[in-house]
């Protein structure tokens, strides 16, 4: 049986509703959990984000989406993106990809530059 995929979505707002700085913190943040990949993923000699931690643009605000795989994969990698939240106040929501219902079984964007 597939285990249906959930997605941890950090926003670039606080829990006063104040836009979180620096403008670039969501490619920062993937960038370093750049490394965290599925076994026997393919590696590039170009950098590129992590197929777990995806920077991305949901209603005009700036998020991170993160795959829940990435806790069986690096737990402690999984609890530094959940602190980086509750230490910084960012609004966060936890279920499926945006635009689908929560739980929903689907990959996450590409990234957009």
């Amino acid at each position: 049986m597939t285990r249906e995929v959930r997605y941890f979505i950090i926003y670039g707002a606080t829990d006063t509703g104040s836009k979180f700085r620096p403008s670039d913190w969501a490619e920062r943040l993937a960038g370093v959990l750049a490394p965290y990949r599925p076994a026997g993923g393919m590696r590039s000699s170009h950098l590129t984000y992590s197929p777990y931690v995806i920077p991305t643009d949901i209603g005009g605000v700036r998020c991170v989406v993160v795959d829940e795989r990435l806790r069986d994969l690096e737990p402690l990698a999984w609890k530094f993106v959940e602190d980086f939240a509750s230490d910084n106040k960012l609004k966060t929501t936890f279920g499926g990809h945006p635009g689908q219902p929560p739980h929903a079984n689907v990959p996450p964007e590409s990234p957009r530059r």
